[in-house]
């Protein structure tokens, strides 16, 4: 397994937290840092990818009010999906 550069697991933590939508940041930044440790680096290019994608789609391909594009129809999107990885203290 490639080893992923610490630097940019920490942009993509930074990046996944200050999104500009509270919801989003939540979601997405507590998704990241739950994952970090076992991310491939797979993952973070299709994280890297998703963040390209504005706030209020990616909370709507989430919780499933807007089809989701394939691109983005992947494991990691089903167990983001999921939301048991919120920590309620970060509402």
């Amino acid at each position: 397994m490639t080893k992923i550069d610490e630097d940019r697991l920490r942009r993509l933590s930074f990046r996944a937290w200050h999104r500009g939508t509270k919801e989003t940041d939540i979601i997405l930044g507590s998704f990241v840092d739950m994952r970090r440790s076992s991310l491939t680096l797979d993952d973070v290019v299709w994280l890297e990818r998703l963040m390209e994608e504005e706030d209020v789609s990616i909370l709507s391909w989430i919780i499933g009010t807007e089809a989701l594009p394939e691109i983005f129809d992947t494991p990691l999107m089903r167990d983001m999906q999921k939301l048991d990885y919120l920590n309620k203290n970060n509402a």
